[in-house]
């Protein structure tokens, strides 16, 4: 590893974490150091990952939860495998259902944007095909923060208090007396430093441990969640819990310039990336604070968002094909419409033929990068009584347009924000990276892999490096700190610019990358929350 890709030239408030024997990254502390138990009990990094996946979901519940979706890359035996554990709609929320509600678009909160979760299913999946410990042994951290109870982190405790308030003045219904129970106990939100823990949340921990997940699809938990949706109008039922099972997928990819770069084929939104980096692999980049880089990035991650939203959705009921999408002959059509200005993007026509992140590493090179997510900041606002469980609002991405590829029909998996990241050069594993933050992620992961490749920045300068983020037609926001010669060079080029101090605009990334010559890890954690990188 060259001396310059341990060089700073961002400020930052880590530097980048080594280590040989593993790595655990991600968001708050104490999952990782979870994760990192496990590795030194004798799990592998799949192990590892289940442990921090569930012990987020009690540490840092605003992001994610028992009753969120889950996808994972993993390398593992020399081979790269997909996990896709996001959950279906219901199959008694139809359009027509919606409509007669009153809705003319899925609304945010209640028991309409509910699916199905699977996230559990993940864990019982990954530790079945993969782990070397048991479930029991490796859920067992997240059971004890649960029962034992855990000071609230900044961040995580900061996003705590205003999605609480924030729900606060949306929720008014009974059925949402669980949810402000578990979070805001006896009327009081959990300040930071101050200790939170819920006895429902360990037994239903303990339970999908000792089941390894049958009692949430098709056990005791899962006639709790039935009988609750069926007091208060809600449509998901037993029979949609019990017929889920996650699928194992082969990860689709894109050469970037001496790497390629793996992401899960759709339902989820990783295809935009490899989009994006198809346009841009074309262009030559000397420096990252130049406009030329900032405003290429811009253009062709529009493009290819733009036509993710047009054409991402269930991969059966998908109109163009993924290869259709990846291929170079559509990469130059679109890369033709980057010009010099700012121009507001449109679907192509190509040829017919709140969320969590983690990433592991152990001894042998094994590596896992896994998400997780509720979606919005606390899911629907549901909480199954006496469980723990928040259920996720995922639906909330579907179209009512029946003439859309994204719209909702039951069974169906809509169009899915979050996206795990893994690279390798040739056959060789480099590792696992991700950006949290919605419709973020492929923009995030656009930036922290060009500054990795194209600029040679170790895992934490990536990550520490200023961000944008693009939300239609020519409207994007900057970080503060991107230099004052970018932000007045993209206003000259007709983007319409706004700044932003709020750190949760920009995602939250993870990164571990392994030096295929002496396999040493470099790990980087976020430094906009309470970021973590646990090493041996």
């Amino acid at each position: 590893m060259n001396d310059y890709f341990l060089t700073y030239p961002y400020p930052s408030k880590r530097v980048c974490s080594i280590a040989k024997k593993g790595m655990v990254a991600t968001s708050q502390p104490l999952a990782a150091q979870a994760g990192m138990e496990i590795l030194k009990m004798g799990g592998n990094a799949v192990d590892a990952a289940i442990a921090t996946a569930a012990c987020l979901t009690v540490v840092e519940p605003s992001s994610n939860g028992i009753g969120g979706d889950a996808f994972a890359l993993v390398w593992m035996n020399n081979s790269l495998y997909g996990l896709n554990a996001s959950g279906t709609a219901p199959m008694e929320t139809t359009v027509d259902y919606v409509k007669s509600e009153g809705y003319d678009s899925i609304p945010e909160r209640g028991f309409i944007p509910v699916t199905v979760p699977g996230a559990p299913s993940a864990w019982a999946a990954l530790s079945k095909r993969f782990g070397k410990l048991s479930l029991k042994e490796v859920l067992k951290p997240a059971i004890n923060y649960a029962r034992e109870g855990f000071p609230l982190s900044p961040t995580g405790g900061r996003n705590w208090r205003n999605g609480v308030n924030k729900l606060k003045e949306m929720l008014k219904g009974e059925e949402y007396g669980a949810f402000f129970d578990t979070f805001a106990p006896n009327g009081k939100i959990p300040k930071i430093g101050e200790i939170w823990k819920s006895e429902n949340f360990a037994t239903t921990l303990e339970s999908i441990a000792e089941t390894n997940a049958e009692s949430f699809y098709r056990g005791e938990l899962a006639d709790k969640i039935d009988a609750f949706s069926k007091k208060y109008g809600g449509k998901i039922r037993k029979e949609d819990l019990a017929n889920f099972y996650p699928e194992w997928v082969t990860p689709i990819s894109t050469h970037y310039k001496g790497y390629d770069i793996w992401e899960i084929p759709p339902n989820g939104q990783g295809i935009v990336v490899l989009m994006a980096l198809n346009m841009l692999k074309a262009y030559k980049f000397h420096e990252k604070e130049q406009i030329h880089t900032y405003h290429t990035q811009l253009e062709a991650m529009k493009l290819a968002f733009t036509d993710g939203k047009a054409f991402v959705t269930e991969a059966e009921d998908m109109r163009v094909k993924v290869d259709e999408l990846l291929s170079e002959e559509y990469a130059n059509e679109r890369k033709k419409l980057i010009t010099d200005i700012a121009r507001p993007p449109k679907a192509g026509k190509p040829e017919h033929s709140g969320t969590v992140y983690m990433a592991t590493a152990d001894e042998e090179g094994n590596m896992v990068s896994f998400i997780q997510s509720n979606y919005r900041d606390f899911g629907s606002g549901l909480v199954v009584p006496e469980t723990g469980i928040l259920l996720q609002n995922r639906g909330h991405n579907f179209s009512l347009d029946p003439e859309h590829v994204n719209c909702l029909k039951p069974g169906k998996r809509t169009y899915h924000t979050i996206i795990p990241g893994f690279i390798t050069k040739g056959n060789t594993p480099i590792g696992p990276f991700g950006v949290i933050g919605a419709f973020m992620q492929p923009q995030g992961q656009v930036q922290v892999l060009m500054n990795m490749i194209e600029f040679g920045l170790n895992p934490q300068a990536a990550i520490d490096a200023p961000r944008w983020q693009w939300f239609g037609d020519n409207r994007i926001m900057l970080e503060t700190n991107v230099p004052r010669h970018i932000i007045e060079g993209l206003g000259r080029k007709g983007h319409e610019i706004s700044m932003s101090i709020d750190s949760n605009e920009f995602g939250r990334a993870q990164i571990i990358w392994r030096d295929p010559d002496t396999g040493v890890y470099y790990g980087g954690t976020e430094s906009r929350t309470d970021g973590s990188v646990a090493v041996w």
